[in-house]
Formats: structure tokens, sequence, C-alpha cells
């Protein structure tokens, strides 16, 4: 995990360094505080997939290319191979496999998001546009703007991604679900 994170910091300078920007300018542009994003561009802090989709909708870049440090190619049709899709784990908590990484210009960015167990406090996140969570396997506690909702397999959530939202394992066991992020 560790290294995955290093590598993503590596990328957003790198796009930093190449638009000859500022710290504090690609905060204030992407709408993230200045010291959460030196914290992401130093390797050594969780990076959220929510501020990553920011920094690329802002500079119009794909998302894998900061997650995944490849650029889509395909046009017409994307498939990913059940469990083979390119994965990052940004914390010990949550891993996410990139369902259409290879698809140039897509409108939506859909994922497996594993959940692992744990008594952690719950992370939130925020960002632009939508989210739309279904449950494969197991019990997932969603909290959505203070509003707590528990959603089983086959459960399904759509809401404004806007307001903070966060998740955790519930049952001691490990969550899977997909999420697509418009």
């Amino acid at each position: 995990m560790d290294e995955q994170i290093k590598q993503i910091a590596e990328r957003l300078r790198g796009l930093r360094d190449a638009m000859e920007l500022t710290t504090e300018e690609v905060a204030r542009d992407c709408g993230i505080p200045q010291e959460e994003y030196e914290r992401a561009e130093s390797g050594e802090h969780d990076i959220s997939v929510s501020m990553l989709q920011a920094v690329a909708r802002r500079y119009g870049i794909a998302l894998d290319a900061l997650m995944f440090g490849e650029e889509p190619k395909m046009s017409t049709y994307f498939v990913t191979r059940a469990g083979c899709g390119v994965s990052v784990e940004r914390t010990k908590v949550y891993k996410y496999q990139a369902l259409a990484a290879g698809f140039r210009d897509r409108k939506a960015d859909p994922f497996i998001v594993t959940v692992e167990p744990g008594d952690r406090p719950m992370h939130y996140n925020t960002h632009d546009g939508q989210e739309f969570n279904m449950v494969i396997e197991g019990r997932l506690l969603l909290s959505i703007g203070g509003k707590e909702l528990t959603l089983n397999p086959g459960d399904s959530i759509y809401f404004n991604s806007k307001l903070p939202h966060g998740m955790k394992a519930l049952d001691d066991k490990t969550v899977r679900f997909l999420a697509v992020i418009l």
C-alpha cells in the first residue's frame, strides 16, 4: 500500500510541476485545503479518490493516469475480466479495483471497493457529482450528510457526493460493493 501511495504522490507532483503550478494554486483550483493537498503530495498519507478526481477533472486528465499511471486507450468498449481490474489499495481499510480503466473519455468511474473490517473511525469524503453504490457481499454502514444507513447484499444507493460520506464494514466481515462515481 505505501508504495502505491508514494507512486500516486509522485504523479501528483509531476503533474503540478509540468503545469508549473504551486501547491497553493492546485489546492485553490480544485477546492482542496492546501495542507491536505501537500500531505497527499508527500506520499506519507492516504490520498482520497475524491481528491484525485477533483484534480483530474480540473486539469482535464484521466483519473487512471493519477491512480494507476496509465492512460486509457479504448473508445469503443473495454472489458474487465473478473478479478482483473487495475487496483490500488489506498489504505489498509479500502481497496479500489477500477472496472473501466482502459476506456477513454468516460462519463463515470466504476470501481469494486473492498472495505476491511476494523475498529477505526469512519473517514469522510466529499466530491463533485453523484455516486452509486451497490453492496455485493457483507453489510455496509454508510453515513451520508450525518444520516447512517445499513446496506445489505443487493441493496443500492444513489446520492449527492458533495455531502460528506463515509463507510464502514459491519459484523467484523469484509464488504465488497460496486461504486460508480459520476
